[in-house]
């Protein structure tokens, strides 16, 4: 009877939210597919059932593959820089042996973090810019001037500009994170790996990276799931220009619905997305509680 009791009040506390998450995400999510099975004009409110019409439609669009290319490749460059190359300088940083050197560098490391997506982006608008802009100025300045460019007006280099933006603003964060999981190794495993001879290389790929591995299946799985629902920096640098070679799913699907007045489609966009983090985080989780249960 007290175990039934305590299952009872356990329940009782958490009911709030599991309330709350069930009006405000999965009610919404169960809605958003319904809608997404309708031609739907929101001024005029006229809705026609289509069914799967609008999937369809965006299985022979060739800007909806491209903004999904455009997705994948901030993820694999999100996960290259955010979680391999922020863990590897988070590393670096706790190697420092001066504790007042490790704060300065963490700081000077996060700061751009502090700045938000949509300042940071203006700010890089006119670090692109092709006449006053200092980047091309650099490359001027070192002899360079004949590879500069209009970074954000180029096909070839506008979505590459766009997420080297967002890898700068969110790169501080990662390491940020790594460094705190990294303090929480034991300081006796590296002093045993040193009297052994370990050299830092090894120590790196014996001690810390074991260690950090749950952290690390974490930044992955966030960096995934962010990197498919990219918005703001795109619509301030681009717009999802020039020729549409910047779209991504999130800017698509607004285009879609409050530009052209598809919110169906728009609809069915959002569910795509939906489904893209949602097997990225089953697969994730599952890889590393396989990896877990190995080690």
């Amino acid at each position: 009877m007290r175990t039934v009791y305590r299952r009872a009040a356990g329940l009782a506390w958490i009911l709030p939210a599991l309330v709350l998450l069930g009006v405000f995400v999965y009610l919404p999510l169960v809605q958003n597919f319904g809608f997404s099975t309708f031609a739907w004009d929101i001024y005029s409110g006229h809705q026609e059932y289509v069914g799967l019409d609008n999937y369809r439609e965006l299985a022979g669009d060739p800007v909806f593959w491209g903004a999904l290319a455009n997705n994948v490749l901030y993820a694999l460059l999100s996960v290259v820089f955010q979680v391999f190359g922020a863990l590897l300088l988070a590393a670096l940083v706790e190697s420092v042996r001066s504790p007042r050197w490790q704060r300065v560098l963490r700081t000077v490391y996060f700061i751009p973090s502090a700045i938000s997506l949509t300042v940071a982006g203006l700010l890089f608008y006119f670090v692109y810019e092709p006449n006053l802009g200092l980047l091309n100025q650099a490359l001027d300045a070192v002899g360079l001037g004949r590879f500069g460019r209009s970074w954000l007006g180029s096909e070839d280099t506008a979505m590459l500009s766009v997420i080297t933006m967002s890898q700068w603003q969110g790169f501080g964060y990662s390491v940020l994170l790594f460094a705190v999981a990294i303090q929480r190794i034991p300081r006796e495993l590296y002093e045993a790996a040193a009297l052994d001879g370990v050299g830092p290389v090894r120590r790196f790929l014996r001690v810390t990276l074991p260690l950090v591995r749950e952290m690390t299946g974490l930044m992955i799985l966030v960096t995934i799931s962010g990197a498919f629902q990219v918005f703001n920096e795109v619509m301030v640098m681009t717009s999802g220009g020039p020729n549409n070679s910047t779209q991504v799913l999130g800017t698509w699907l607004y285009r879609n619905g409050f530009v052209r007045n598809d919110f169906g489609s728009a609809a069915a966009i959002g569910t795509v997305i939906f489904v893209i983090t949602i097997v990225a985080a089953v697969a994730q989780l599952w890889i590393t509680r396989r990896k877990r249960v190995e080690w």
